[in-house]
């Protein structure tokens, strides 16, 4: 199948087999954690039971769902299919996209058909770019929900610049900029308006910056369903 949007058009030949025999199975329940574990998921002929993994055992449940992937192809198709199914949610939804999948893969066509001589000598492996899928995700996918990407970097004197380019690139609501070393402590919050450091809880029980930097992220979602709701932005407010 053919994932296309502005420059981007790119076939992957996995995708096509998962999103025509779907991804089902069973599903470990976790009341004490909240979550719902689907890594015992298999290949089946319909995707409607993922649906209704979605719809009877999370939603109802008020459960994390994990849906695990192995490969590039997986997360992509994952992805889609979970964005076009939160795109009747509008403005309630919301992707955090906390890292890159992977920079670099190999594609499928240029993929051995069988395993590799160790005779044939020294081998050469050549990377092709993860094609950027924020751009459909945000125009074609879920376009009313509320996107936030992270932008790590080791270079802080470049960390800001790029995370205001991915910021205007992509249409995301917010870009979580963060360097290396320091991640754990410290991130900057970067909106089309504000630039916002979030330092790590004083508080001993947490031991990095996630919980003040999700209650931010509540606080400015809240905020855009609400713009959504009205029709006011907070930049012309």
């Amino acid at each position: 199948m053919s994932f296309s949007s502005d420059s981007i058009n790119v076939k992957f030949g996995t995708v096509l087999v998962l999103r025509n025999q779907g991804l089902t199975g069973d599903v470990a329940v976790d009341p004490a954690s909240h979550t719902v574990d689907c890594s015992q998921m298999i290949h089946s002929s319909s995707v409607l039971s993922l649906q209704g993994i979605l719809m009877f055992k999370a939603v109802e449940g008020g459960f994390l769902l994990k849906l695990p992937f192995t490969t590039i192809f997986e997360y992509l198709q994952i992805l889609q299919l979970v964005a076009k199914s939160m795109k009747s949610l509008g403005s309630l939804g919301m992707f955090y996209l906390a890292a890159a999948v992977s920079d670099f893969y190999v594609p499928w066509e240029s993929m051995a058909e069988h395993k590799i001589q160790s005779a044939s000598g020294p081998m050469d492996m050549r990377l092709t770019q993860v094609p950027k899928m924020l751009s459909v995700l945000r125009n074609e996918w879920s376009p009313m929900a509320f996107c936030i990407s992270f932008k790590l970097e080791t270079d802080s004197n470049i960390l800001l610049k790029k995370a205001d380019m991915a910021l205007r690139k992509y249409k995301m609501n917010v870009v979580v900029a963060n360097e290396l070393l320091t991640r754990m402590e410290e991130v900057t919050v970067i909106t089309s308006n504000e630039r916002i450091t979030v330092r790590k809880d004083k508080n001993p029980a947490y031991d990095d910056v996630e919980k003040p930097l999700i209650d931010l992220l509540v606080e400015r979602h809240s905020a855009y369903i609400k713009e959504s709701d009205t029709g006011v932005t907070s930049e012309s407010t």
